[in-house]
């Protein structure tokens, strides 16, 4: 019997490394392209967080750099209420160029960060899990380096979203900030 449950408890973990590994990352990921602005135009993720929130998120600015020791410093600038709010976050590179881990010291998380595609120039394609005690989920995040993007491209930020289970009212195209403030400029 306890064979049996060893080879169970083997099956379930390499059912949660095949699933983490089935997420694509960019081919001949260059890192230093990725880096500079870019505006958040499409979130979707199954986290009860963003069902909560969804009706408040609108687009923000991310700031990505490389930091000395070839980690990612990303720095991202968004509305809440009448004020704009800066978080930033240390995504840690690993084996895998395009792939980066990063735990959360307000909430104790951990992300596995995927860049799945991106031109660089035009668009980046950032799917992420995320696990905490209390369970996982799934975010994926489509940038632009301006604050529109192609149907094409949002499209294909759907079709990923869906392909990675989620549901048409997980996935969201974000509300720009409008044109008079300085919100994510």
């Amino acid at each position: 019997m306890p064979a049996t449950l060893l080879g169970i408890l083997g099956l379930a973990l390499l059912g949660t490394l095949h699933a983490q590994d089935s997420i694509p990352v960019q081919a001949d990921f260059q890192q230093d392209k990725l880096t500079g602005r870019w505006y958040s135009i499409g979130l979707a993720s199954n986290s009860n967080w963003f069902k909560e929130k969804r009706h408040l998120m609108k687009m923000c600015t991310t700031i990505i750099s490389t930091t000395a020791d070839g980690n990612l410093e990303v720095t991202s600038t968004y509305p809440k209420g009448d004020q704009c709010v800066t978080r930033n976050s240390l995504y840690t590179k690993t084996e895998q160029p395009g792939r980066f881990s990063y735990t959360s010291p307000r909430w104790g998380s951990k992300h596995n960060i995927h860049v799945v595609e991106t031109n660089y120039e035009e668009y980046a394609l950032v799917a992420t899990q995320i696990s905490k005690g209390t369970g996982s989920s799934t975010m994926v995040l489509l940038y632009s380096r301006t604050k529109e993007l192609s149907p094409e491209r949002l499209e294909m930020f759907t079709q990923f979203s869906r392909e990675q289970g989620l549901t048409d009212d997980e996935i969201l195209i974000l509300p720009q900030t409008g044109e008079t403030g300085t919100v994510g400029t």
